[in-house]
């Protein structure tokens, strides 16, 4: 089980789509970019947590995801960020 951390401590268990999602980009991150990865992810997981994470913030963060992964996986992020972003209002 993956944990959310911020500022060092640990906040709370991640969901299993959250933990699905952490799984499926960190797979795909390109090599040295994990570390920033992890905190893009942790900063939406808090903000689903919060409740503020809706499609402004999606259309607002989604080009930092794609800066992050190999170049190889851009179409399974833009599937997988399509399918979740037409979830949000």
């Amino acid at each position: 089980m993956n944990i959310f951390t911020k500022n060092g401590k640990d906040v709370f268990a991640m969901n299993q789509g959250q933990e699905l999602f952490f799984n499926f980009f960190m797979e795909r991150v390109a090599e040295g970019k994990e570390e920033e990865a992890k905190a893009l992810l942790n900063a939406g997981f808090e903000k689903q947590e919060e409740g503020t994470f809706d499609a402004d913030y999606l259309e607002k963060v989604m080009p930092k995801y794609f800066e992050l992964i190999k170049p190889e996986f851009v179409q399974d992020l833009q599937q997988a960020m399509s399918h979740f972003g037409s979830n949000l209002k």
